[in-house]
Parts: structure tokens; C-alpha cells; sequence
């Protein structure tokens, strides 16, 4: 059985302030029809929403069905995080896929950064996004050789558009980032942002524009065939709804309802934590979000906030060895306990002057991502399922890949655009062919997660 969102989750700091449509139903009873079924109210779930009413005069009707609490999954459990990736994937992506293929996602990656500033600023969107450099440290000895032989190469081939990337290595990288053995470092545009307050202000939008929003509302079955009127059957805890459209935004929990996904999005349980200091204690500035990379695969990512707080995740090496922990894991109710114990006293042996800075760990929890087999997001149109369309699968790397890809999704949507026209990388769309191969490089790889 495929898995479905647990009760009783852990707490993000993130949803420590909650919004009044939290768990919001916009009517008392499910409608028992609709034009447009969006399922998950996450980021890609409002995203989806929003742009479906956004200059819309005459919006279709659209239900919104969440199983627990709007935005209580990955978005509202992540590091809120908006780091594209610009090089360190882009060789291994030019080998399998192509140069063309490659750095056009590096680009979409990067556009996605700067379409989060206009939104919020178009929006008035209060959810401390702040635009800013990543910092990638690496400590361990060949990661940091072959990282410098894969950029080198990059940079030699002229392929990828690499003048926004800062590269420094030996004495120079531990002086620039302020990360203690630090052998290299890039640094390059970046973002973040308390994800919650950005989508509750998108649902909300939304929600003022016509969208009905069902929260504990846990869909149970889509029907395998569409209805003699060509309309879908979406059943749920509270009963049916009949809907012209289904829009899958899952993400870890997609199989359930769409079974053709299982084992090409996999639920992957990640952990991450809220270290706070003392306001008497004057520190170091710390300038960049921050990757510290202790082997392949293996890192901390780390985002300073504006109340002085810093936002960090991954743990990995303390429990990834065991898949017991994290592959097909849907659980959020409970902590990764190998790792726990790893944010303590970070930020002292990690970064230099940090020593006596009193940084102590203030929250730690868990939260599901939906990890693809090929490690590429599912965009557009379900393949033989006609008027279903998914957003999901994002890795643990959703923030610098949803905005763009639902503005896409609406534009097939409201205005007939075919997948090529919009812009979203090709290897992103679900096709029949990625459902039908059995290869799973998750298991082969530590990936690139964040949550």
C-alpha cells in the first residue's frame, strides 16, 4: 500500500505562527463537483491556484483538497531554501542528457530565483525572503578534486553560463566562507524564505478569488477510468467530488493515488533543525546560506535568518547508511534519532569565531519528500491519463523548480500552450517512457535532497 500523510507530524518551526486558513474549509461540505481538482496544498498546490485566478476574470471553478493542515508537508518542513543548482549537477547532467538538456536546467534553475523576488514583491508577500549568495564549502579532499576538475572542465567547454559563479580554492576558501577546512568553495545567487508564510499568502489569494479550500480532506482514490461525461471521480474521506481536471501537486505521496509512480516517486524522510544564539552574544556575520559538503552526497545546508536564527539540515552521514531511516519512509511523526544529536554544537565546530557564540539547538523535525528515480521533477500531462496533470518529485530540491513549472502547468491549462512551449525543461515532462523504466538511481546515489 502506498503511503498516505501520518497525524500527530513534528513541528517546523516554520508553522509556529499560524495562519487563519491553516485548516481552513471555504465550505462546510465538499462540492460535489468542480472544474479543477488541485490535490495538496503545498507550494506546488498553491502555486497552481494562484496562477489559475491570477488575471483571470472568469476562473474555472477549483477545489483544493489537503490531507492535513494547508502547507503542513516538505514546503512547510524544508530549510525554505531557494538555492538553484548552476554547475555542481551540470556535468553529470550534460553526460547523461546532453549539453542542451543540461544547461537548460541550470537556466531554469536560476530564472526561478529572481521570479520569487517579482512574485513577492508584486504580491506584498510578507515572508522574509531575502535575496542573497549560496556558499558551497567542501571539506573532504576528493570531493574538493573532483568538483575542481568537473568546473574546470565546465568552464573550459563554454557550454554553461557560469558568470554568476564564484570559484575559490586552498587558503582562500576557508578565509571566504568562514567554514573551518574549507578546500573550495562556490558562491553564486541565491534566496530564502519562511515557506509557510509564502504559501498561505498565495493560498489565500486564491482562496479570496473563488478557490474552495478542503483541508483534512485526505483523498483516498481517482478513479482509474474517466466518467461517460469524461469527468474524474475523486473519492475522499468526506465523499466524492466529479472534477473536469485533476491536478496532481503530492509530491511523497503521489503512488497512493496514482499508482504509476510507484517506485519513480518515492517517499524519502529528511530531518532538520533551528539552532538559535543568545542576542547578548555579538557574532561573526554570516554572509551566505551555506552547503558544507563532506563527501559525495553528503552535507549540511544551513540558512541564516533575519531574527538571527539559522535554519539547518541534512545530517546525513549519521544515518544514511541505514535505509531503515529514510527510503520509502513517510512517517514525519518521528525523528531520525541517529541524527538528533548532530546539530548540536554545529555552528561552533563548523564555523570559524563561532566558538563561544552560545548556539544552541532550539527545534528539530522530520518531513517527506518525493524523490524520483532519475532524480527529475514529473511535469505536466499523466501519461494516458487525459485532463490529469502532475507537479511533483522535486528531490528535496522543490524551492528553485515549483514556481516556474505551475505557472507552465496553468498556461497548458488556461490557454491550450503545448509542454515545449512553456519553457520548462524537457526531461522534466512525464512521459510514458520514464514510467516504464526500472531504473532507480536513488539507491545507486546519495543524491542531492535537501529538506
Amino acid at each position: 500500500m502506498a503511503p498516505i500523510p501520518v497525524p500527530n507530524a513534528t513541528t517546523p518551526f516554520w508553522r509556529t505562527q499560524l495562519h487563519e486558513l491553516d485548516s481552513h474549509r471555504t465550505t462546510p461540505d465538499l462540492p460535489k463537483e468542480c472544474d479543477i481538482v488541485i490535490i495538496g496544498a503545498g507550494f506546488a498546490g498553491a502555486a497552481l491556484a494562484y496562477y489559475l485566478h491570477e488575471d483571470n476574470p472568469a476562473p474555472p471553478s477549483v477545489v483544493i483538497l489537503e490531507a492535513r493542515e494547508a502547507c503542513s508537508g516538505a514546503t512547510g518542513r524544508n530549510g525554505g531554501h531557494m538555492k538553484p543548482d548552476v554547475y555542481y549537477n551540470v556535468p553529470k547532467y550534460i553526460k547523461k542528457y546532453g549539453v542542451r538538456a543540461a544547461v537548460d536546467v541550470a537556466r531554469f534553475e536560476a530564472s526561478q530565483v529572481h521570479a520569487v523576488k517579482e512574485l513577492v514583491e508584486k504580491e506584498k508577500i510578507d515572508c522574509d525572503f531575502v535575496l542573497t549568495r549560496a556558499c558551497d564549502a567542501t571539506l573532504d579532499p576528493q570531493l574538493a578534486r573532483d568538483t575542481h576538475q568537473a568546473f574546470t572542465e565546465l568552464r573550459n567547454s563554454g557550454v554553461a553560463d557560469l558568470k554568476d559563479v564564484f570559484y575559490a580554492h586552498g587558503k582562500d576558501a576557508e578565509q571566504l566562507s568562514g567554514v573551518k577546512g574549507a578546500l573550495s568553495c562556490f558562491t553564486f545567487t541565491a534566496g530564502h524564505v519562511w515557506p509557510y508564510k509564502m504559501v498561505m499568502h498565495l493560498l489565500q489569494t486564491a482562496v479570496m478569488k473563488g478557490a474552495n479550500l478542503q483541508t483534512h480532506t485526505p483523498v483516498t482514490n481517482v478513479s482509474e477510468t474517466p466518467l461517460p461525461d469524461g469527468r474524474w471521480l475523486v473519492q475522499t474521506a468526506r465523499g466524492p467530488i466529479k472534477a473536469r481536471k485533476v491536478l496532481f501537486a503530492t509530491n511523497g505521496y503521489t503512488a497512493h493515488l496514482a499508482p504509476q509512480f510507484h517506485n519513480h516517486i518515492v517517499p524519502v524522510r529528511g530531518i532538520c533543525s533551528r539552532i538559535t544564539v543568545p542576542q547578548d552574544r555579538k557574532l561573526p556575520f554570516l554572509p551566505y546560506t551555506y552547503s558544507i559538503r563532506y563527501g559525495a552526497g553528503m552535507y549540511d545546508y544551513l540558512i541564516p535568518r533575519p531574527d538571527g536564527s539559522i535554519i539547518v539540515g541534512g545530517a546525513k552521514p549519521n544515518f544514511w547508511s541505514d535505509r531503515s531511516h529514510w527510503y520509502n519512509v513517510s512517517d514525519d511523526s518521528k525523528l531520525i534519532e541517529p541524527a538528533v544529536s548532530h546539530f548540536d554544537g554545529l555552528m561552533q565546530r563548523t564555523f570559524a569565531g563561532w566558538e563561544d557564540s552560545g548556539a544552541e539547538t532550539d527545534r528539530v523535525w522530520t518531513g517527506i519528500m518525493g524523490w524520483t528515480s532519475d532524480f527529475m521533477p514529473y511535469v505536466g500531462e499523466v501519461p494516458g491519463k487525459p485532463n490529469q496533470m502532475i507537479l511533483a518529485g522535486f528531490s528535496g530540491h522543490g524551492m528553485p523548480l515549483i514556481l516556474l513549472s505551475a505557472k507552465a502547468i496553468v498556461q497548458m491549462v488556461r490557454h491550450g500552450l503545448a509542454f515545449e512551449e512553456t519553457g520548462v525543461p524537457e526531461i522534466f515532462r512525464a512521459t510514458k517512457e520514464r514510467l516504464q523504466s526500472t531504473k532507480n538511481e536513488i539507491l545507486g546515489t546519495h543524491g542531492n535532497a535537501k529538506l
